[in-house]
C-alpha cells in the first residue's frame, strides 16, 4: 500500500488567558500549544511555522514565549493583534499551527478552551 502524500495542514485552536500578565498569558498559550501537539500527535520536526493573534487586552507577553519554551527555537513564529471587533471575547488567544502531515483535513483536532469554547463549541476540548 503506497503511503498517503504529505501536505500543509492548518490547526486551529484558541483560549483564554485570565488576567493581562506575562505569567497568565504564556501560561494560556502553553496549554494551549500543548493541548493541540497532543491531540493531534503532531511531532516538532512537521511543525512549518506557528502563528498567533491576542486581543488587544493582552499586552504583557507575546503568546510565542510558551512555544519557545516547549522547544520551537527554529520553528518560524508570528503574533499579531486580532481585529477591535465590538463585543469579541477578551483576552483571547488564538493559534494556526502549519504542519506537515499525511492525515486528512477531517482527521485533524482543532483545539478551544476555556472562555473560547464559545467561539467553537463544537471544537470543545476535551471531547
Amino acid at each position: 500500500m503506497k503511503d498517503a502524500p504529505t501536505a500543509m495542514r492548518g490547526v486551529r485552536g484558541a483560549t483564554t488567558a485570565e488576567e493581562n500578565t506575562a505569567a497568565a498569558i504564556v501560561e494560556a498559550a502553553r496549554e494551549l500549544l500543548s493541548t493541540l501537539l497532543k491531540a493531534n500527535q503532531i511531532q516538532a520536526q512537521d511543525v512549518a511555522s506557528i502563528f498567533f493573534t491576542s486581543t488587544a487586552d493582552l499586552t504583557s507577553a507575546f503568546p510565542a514565549q510558551a512555544a519557545r519554551e516547549l522547544g520551537y527555537s527554529d520553528t518560524p513564529i508570528l503574533c499579531s493583534q486580532e481585529l477591535p471587533v465590538p463585543g469579541a471575547l477578551p483576552r483571547c488567544i488564538r493559534v494556526l499551527l502549519h504542519w506537515n502531515t499525511a492525515r486528512r483535513a477531517d482527521e485533524i483536532k482543532h483545539v478551544y478552551l476555556r472562555d473560547a469554547v464559545r467561539l467553537r463549541p463544537d471544537r470543545r476540548w476535551p471531547r
